[in-house]
């Protein structure tokens, strides 16, 4: 499975507005992580969209969090940029080819769409049980100092 560079951008910005004490920028956002403004502007439209955060108007307008971070998880996020659909489509491939299992004899999902089905319900649930505050305080351990203060404080000299 791939995902596309979207989630990793969405996920970063979801962090970062948990240090932020205003709304933030999508250019400011933009800057900070080193892409187009276009680019992460549709990133925050899928977030948007999923509810996940909103956009504030006026002078010091931008993006804010729609929840606490303890009730957003990393699989949120993922489902709105990527959506909701599985990771695995079963096209019933055992139907075709010359020695193809008639239809009727395939009442019940075959032992690989069972396994995919399976990792891809792991897959969410772990991605369900991590929050952005968790990756807030990962984040956090990674450095040294008060990474997410200096950010908030970086963030906070822009619109000064």
């Amino acid at each position: 499975m791939k995902l596309s560079g979207g989630v990793e951008a969405a996920l970063h910005c979801c962090v970062v507005l948990t240090a932020a004490a205003e709304p933030v920028p999508a250019t400011r956002l933009a800057e900070l992580h080193g892409v187009s403004a276009t680019y992460l502007a549709k990133q925050l439209q899928a977030l948007s969209r999923a509810g996940l955060v909103q956009s504030a108007q006026g002078k010091s307008g931008g993006y804010v969090l729609t929840r606490s971070p303890e009730e957003i998880t990393v699989l949120d996020v993922v489902e709105a940029v990527e959506g909701p659909q599985p990771t695995f489509v079963c096209t019933e491939i055992r139907q075709r080819g010359p020695m193809a299992t008639p239809p009727e004899k395939c009442t019940a999902p075959c032992a690989i769409t069972r396994t995919m089905m399976a990792a891809d319900r792991a897959w969410r649930a772990a991605l369900r049980e991590v929050t952005i505050a968790d990756l807030g305080r990962m984040v956090g351990e990674d450095y040294e100092g008060d990474v997410l203060g200096r950010l908030g404080k970086w963030l906070s000299a822009a619109s000064s």
